[in-house]
């Protein structure tokens, strides 16, 4: 005999289950959202606020303003304390290597502000023992890193992409211009693209002679960088004539490397 009761409180139960299983669904799905905003996984974690002031109002056209910068040191030292504080592991990928192109760009102004104005080059500040990319300056995770373990024991290492080049910058003319605005992992593919782009196309920079391509040392000194390709790398990113030229010579041309200005890169 078919027992109603029965199967009324079977159906109960079917329902109860589904509704628990629903609601361990939700439950899980928003402990999961709010890990991930805990641990700052986003492409806008760090504020590069203070920076971008800076930046905006004493850079422009890669010129650098220092004494405008030594004027408002005490916001630099804000910023690089809040970069100190940041938990870089704890970022996306993007916001990383966005962060530590800030950093050591950031850190490169607060060295030179340590001799400012009595200094005529970024090179014054080492001497024959050290250069000044081997002092100990930078402040992060609670040690002290130099200029050259960012950029080449973190950037270079870790990130392998050769924009790098294009966006750090060594306070020297013949260097790839600083960009009046800090890197934003929402924007970084962006801003790499448009920094080596706008360095490659240049003609104070690189230029074509006859079958003679004159380009930095930059791309002498990081060859491996560039797969030792440079006339390569130069077609992914010049632009209108000179890449037309470079086409069309590209199985007779000799690299020749310019001297570097190390001259500092202020007004």
């Amino acid at each position: 005999m078919f027992d109603k009761e029965m199967f009324a409180r079977k159906i109960d139960v079917e329902v109860g289950m589904r509704i628990i299983r629903l609601l361990s669904i939700i439950i899980l799905g928003f402990c999961m959202l709010v890990t991930v905003t805990s641990l700052g996984w986003s492409e806008e974690a760090v504020d590069h606020s203070l920076y971008a002031e800076l930046l905006a109002k004493h850079v422009k056209d890669g010129v650098v303003d220092y004494q405008g910068f030594k004027n408002q040191e005490a916001k630099l030292d804000k910023y690089l304390t809040v970069l100190e504080n940041t938990r870089v592991n704890e970022l996306s990928r993007n916001e990383q290597f966005a962060f530590y192109v800030n950093l050591y760009n950031a850190w490169t102004i607060k060295l030179v502000l340590g001799a400012y104005p009595d200094i005529d080059s970024i090179k014054d500040l080492g001497n024959i023992f050290r250069s000044p990319w081997k002092k100990k300056i930078v402040r992060i995770h609670g040690k002290l890193l130099t200029l050259d373990d960012i950029e080449h024991g973190i950037l270079r290492a870790q990130f392998k992409d050769p924009r790098v080049h294009f966006a750090v910058n060594c306070a020297s003319k013949s260097c790839p211009p600083l960009i009046s605005e800090p890197y934003r992992g929402s924007t970084l593919n962006r801003q790499l693209d448009d920094a080596t782009r706008a360095f490659i196309n240049a003609p104070s920079s690189n230029y074509l002679e006859g079958n003679k391509l004159y380009v930095s040392r930059i791309f002498k000194w990081f060859s491996e960088d560039f797969n030792d390709d440079v006339v390569g790398f130069f077609l992914k990113y010049a632009e209108g004539n000179f890449k037309k030229e470079l086409e069309a010579k590209k199985d007779k041309i000799k690299i020749v490397y310019l001297s570097y200005d190390w001259s500092l890169n202020g007004a």
